[in-house]
């Protein structure tokens, strides 16, 4: 299966436990792997075919900045039915992480992969 790749997507939401982070924005970093099968798209060359991956960013991203989730686990959930809502996504792997959340941590985070028959 063909993959399309979204790399270090930042939104910026509300997503924690404590009160503190529930106040206001913090950054959210999110990586998407959608897997489909690009053969048609690459024989017509036509986005129709495409997993478009600008609409698709915009979708994630939107969502990541108002679903105000407690839990990392939850959003990844929520981003991952975005994804397999696009019609040629069969698959996907979703990374959602927190960066600076943890002290000497660069980031910490949860990755789930999803497919159209779950």
């Amino acid at each position: 299966m063909d993959k399309t790749i979204i790399k270090d997507l930042l939104a910026r939401g509300i997503i924690g436990i404590h009160d503190w982070e529930r106040e206001k924005p913090q950054d959210i970093l999110i990586n998407i792997i959608a897997f489909s099968d690009t053969r048609a798209a690459a024989q017509s060359d036509d986005i129709a075919d495409c997993v478009d991956y600008s609409k698709l960013s915009k979708l994630v991203q939107a969502h990541a900045e108002s679903a105000a989730r407690l839990t990392v686990e939850a959003l990844a959930n929520d981003l991952a039915k975005i994804c397999l809502a696009q019609k040629n996504v069969q698959r996907v792997i979703v990374r959602v992480e927190k960066p600076g959340a943890v002290r000497f941590a660069a980031s910490v985070g949860v990755e789930i992969e999803r497919g159209r028959d779950e």
